[in-house]
């Protein structure tokens, strides 16, 4: 069993009592976000840091109806 922490930017986004380890280039999803591995360093027998690049959300995308407003 390891305990892997799994960091964005030296942010800590999860951490797990795993049984096998995250290798390099595995697609992930963390909180409902996707995510691949972009490193994986050992500290110790039982802890791992694994480093994460998350993909950006754009929440940006507001649509305007214009439709059902009244013409003057």
């Amino acid at each position: 069993m390891f305990v892997v922490y799994f960091l964005e930017n030296k942010n800590i986004l999860l951490s797990q009592l795993r049984k096998s380890v995250p290798s390099v280039g595995e697609e992930l999803k963390i909180k409902g976000r996707k995510g691949k591995v972009s490193s994986v360093t050992s500290i110790d027998d039982r802890n791992i840091h694994v480093q994460v690049v998350l993909e950006t959300v754009n929440k940006n995308t507001l649509i305007v109806d214009n439709s059902k407003k009244k013409k003057r």
